[in-house]
């Protein structure tokens, strides 16, 4: 994808250049951002005290609010995320050895200059938020406008190949223009006390109490009737909502695949063009040598036939791959809330044995990976697909179709049937076998009722009969299941390439895919972080516990708290003696006290005297019996 142009501007320049305003927002929103805690830095600078906090631009974890607002966001993205994809973005020229380090600074390049399209989204100073996203993404659109304007052209798509390609990223900035714009709007209208402020957003969302309430409920004996669209498509669940990351994950992979797609149709077309022209001046060729080489007279209408074969197998295969990439992405979708849901359910048996328990840095890592990893699958899975399906076109066209068009019919269907019989035969070998193992070497059932006859030896000296004589056929019918046993495996694994969700290695090697690896391993993440049971069980602690705190407070502490001085007096003469009287009976807690002004020194003296007062107390009558003094007979 080319993004530069001699008329016009440089795409890959002003992805340079704002790398400035981008450092000077995320400063901004660091500087408003405030710090939970104090360092020793903000005690020698008291005016940066409690300032330049950590900006989170999106929780990839737990966070569940804004989640389209974030797929625009990441719709905005696409377009370099592709370019970083075709590996045609170079920063700078090195050496071809490190190249892997130049892709590394490219992508945190491309992170930086989109980093505020997040950021103002997630900080929770909503109208500075929205002033600076809605100035730096006006900023993109209008040199998206001008990029698309002033080099409209290209040689792959023509004059329309900017526009064409761009639409989606650009139709994305539009919406987050308009969602800065909402954010600033309602940010007013709540300064002018229009509308009442928001909430700060507690651990347990309504979608997971709703779940928690299900489970505490009992099933209603009645089933409810399901739709077409729900049994063979998609079932709404309103109980399970898809976090940010899978989202965003989707929405790029969608605009992916349809840039790919045009990218593909449009490099093929241009590629058959070039075999038409190939043809044609073959033609002229084979016209100038006065018919001398009937060899070569006879290969262009082969290579005639073949192009257009081609052209069309490529083009319905171009189709059929985009269909079946676009349908794999919400397949991963569904699969993530089937796999999560029987997690919740402690159902771990869909998983292989080495998976139950996978380790918690794997896990956590897993979140990072699987968003590119889950895009870079999805689109080198299209190309791969693709191919595949082409080659088996073009071997269907050959072998099926031109021989019926050539009036061949009864040649092919000879050709087949031979192949079919011989399939037919194999199997009819291997579906006999089994017959006459159930009728004459199983004993009777044990039950009338019983499906199936027990797994029992009769007529012992038949069998072995049996499996002698079979021994040195099954040797041969296994070589041709051999082939094809590696022939299927080969079908499936690429047809399933794309599809993290699902290993393409065999019982026991699932550990060899990475793919699948970090599908399990972000799947016990999310497990752990976000179980709608854990989440609801610490969000009624934490409210249980600040009411125990709220309660406490006004009902023990409401005497010191009044308004009158000799309340005032009063009050903080019984806190006095009744902290004199505890570190009396618990010297050990007068190391807790936080006092920076008493030394260690007079620690000690205090922990001495401590102890003389409590062994003087000793010797005294218990001092649990006696009543306990009270704070006017001490003043």
């Amino acid at each position: 994808m080319n993004h530069t142009c001699e008329n016009g501007i440089s795409f890959d320049l002003f992805l340079h250049c704002s790398l400035v305003p981008s450092c000077f927002i995320v400063a901004i929103l660091s500087f408003i951002q405030r710090r939970e805690k104090q360092r020793m830095l903000d005690e020698r600078f008291p005016v940066l005290k409690g300032h330049f906090g950590i900006v989170v631009p999106l929780d990839f974890i737990g966070s569940l609010s804004n989640r389209w607002s974030y797929g625009f966001a990441f719709g905005a993205v696409s377009s370099s995320v592709l370019v970083l994809f075709s590996e045609g973005y170079l920063p700078f020229n090195v050496p071809p050895w490190a190249r892997a380090i130049v892709y590394l600074v490219g992508a945190l390049e491309v992170g930086v200059a989109y980093y505020p399209f997040f950021a103002c989204l997630s900080t929770p100073h909503r109208m500075y938020g929205g002033v600076l996203g809605l100035l730096y993404t006006l900023t993109w659109v209008i040199v998206t406008v001008l990029d698309i304007a002033t080099c409209p052209g290209g040689e792959v798509l023509g004059p329309w190949q900017k526009l064409i390609f761009q639409w989606p990223s650009l139709l994305c900035l539009l919406f987050l223009l308009g969602r800065y714009v909402y954010m600033i709007v309602k940010s007013v209208r709540i300064h002018l006390k229009l509308l009442a402020e928001e909430e700060e957003q507690q651990l347990m969302q309504s979608h997971q109490a709703r779940y928690v309430q299900s489970l505490l409920k009992r099933p209603s004996e009645r089933l409810s009737e399901k739709s077409w669209f729900q049994r063979k498509i998609y079932d709404w669940d309103p109980n399970f909502k898809f976090p940010n990351r899978m989202i965003g994950t989707s929405v790029i992979c969608l605009i992916g695949l349809y840039a790919v797609t045009l990218t593909d149709y449009s490099l093929s077309d241009y590629a058959f063009d070039k075999l038409d022209a190939l043809k044609d001046s073959m033609a002229e060729l084979a016209a100038s040598c006065n018919h001398t080489n009937n060899l070569f007279i006879a290969l262009v209408p082969q290579i005639e036939k073949f192009s257009d074969v081609a052209r069309k197998s490529w083009l319905a295969t171009t189709i059929f791959a985009s269909l079946t990439s676009v349908s794999y992405t919400f397949h991963v979708l569904a699969c993530y809330r089937k796999h999560l849901r029987r997690l919740w359910a402690g159902q771990r048996g869909f998983l292989p044995e080495k998976f139950h328990n996978p380790s918690s840095a794997v896990s956590v890592a897993a979140i990072a990976r699987y968003s590119g990893w889950q895009i870079a699958f999805t689109l080198w899975g299209y190309f791969i697909l693709h191919f595949v399906q082409f080659l088996f076109a073009v071997l269907f066209v050959y072998g099926v179709v031109i021989p019926l068009q050539e009036g061949r019919f009864v040649e092919w269907l000879t050709n087949f049937g031979f192949v079919l019989l011989t399939i037919g035969i194999v199997i009819a070998l291997v579906i006999l076998q089994i017959v006459m193992v159930q009728i004459f070497f199983l004993q009777d059932k044990l039950d009338p009722q019983d499906k199936e006859k027990p797994l029992a030896l009769n007529n012992r000296k038949a069998f072995h009969n049996f499996n002698y004589f079979f021994f040195f056929y099954n040797v041969i019918m296994g070589l041709s299941n051999c082939i094809l046993r590696l022939l299927m495996s080969c079908i499936v694994g690429t047809w399933l390439v794309s599809r993290i969700d699902r290993t393409i290695m065999q019982r026991g090697y699932e550990s060899m895919d990475p793919g699948y690896s970090t599908w399990i391993g972000m799947l016990f993440a999310d497990h752990y972080q976000d179980n709608p049971v854990m989440v609801c069980f610490c969000h009624l602690l934490l409210n249980r516990t600040l009411e125990k705190q709220r309660q406490r407070r006004t009902s023990t502490y409401s005497q010191f708290h009044n308004t009158t001085p000799e309340s005032d007096t009063e009050g903080r003469v019984k806190g006095r003696w009744l902290l004199l009287y505890t570190l009396q009976r618990n010297p050990q807690l007068i190391l807790l006290r936080k006092n920076r002004s008493v030394s260690l020194q007079e620690n000690y003296n205090a922990i001495t005297a401590a102890r003389v007062m409590e062994s003087q107390a000793k010797q005294s009558p218990d001092p649990v019996t006696q009543p306990t003094p009270r704070p006017d007979q001490t003043t």
